[in-house]
């Protein structure tokens, strides 16, 4: 399992005047969601925040581990989760994080990223859990073409 890092406290939060709270609109919403580089872990301390950035960062290495070799990630993220392309690419970027309900269909096509969201949320259990059934089934797949080599195709 690759290592997850955590974003840097400034991350989290940030402190300047908005151009809302100067009384003028702004594109982008005020929001600072441009991940570092670097990997993103879970935090240590369960009550501390990952931040919008750390989530997207976490989010975008996983992404890569299950599609990069793929010629056009992108284009199979968007024929799984029918998100918008350019959102995608935002995701696979590391610039925005999903929203929830394409987390979960992220999650459905995606052993990294649903890997990587029960890591977030502290469930390493369920990790160890997954890659147990997951053993399990190659190891029935194994023993079955081994039987069927020995003793001859089922009929």
């Amino acid at each position: 399992m690759a290592d997850i890092g955590c974003p840097p406290e400034n991350a989290l939060w940030h402190s300047e005047p908005s151009e809302r709270d100067k009384g003028m609109s702004s594109l982008n919403k005020d929001r600072k969601i441009q991940a570092n580089s670097g990997k993103v872990v879970p935090p240590d301390d369960p009550g501390r925040r990952l931040g919008a950035s750390g989530f997207a960062a976490a989010v975008s290495e996983a992404l890569h581990r299950e599609f990069d070799g793929n010629g056009s990630a992108v284009k199979a993220i968007v024929g799984l989760t029918s998100a918008n392309e350019r959102a995608v690419k935002n995701w696979y970027q590391g610039k925005n994080g999903p929203s929830g309900e394409f987390l979960v269909l992220l999650c459905r096509h995606s052993d990294q990223v649903l890997e990587t969201v029960l890591l977030l949320a502290g469930r390493q259990d369920l990790v160890t859990a997954k890659k147990l059934v997951d053993a399990k089934g190659k190891l029935h797949e194994m023993l079955s073409l081994i039987d069927e080599i020995e003793n001859g195709p089922a009929r």
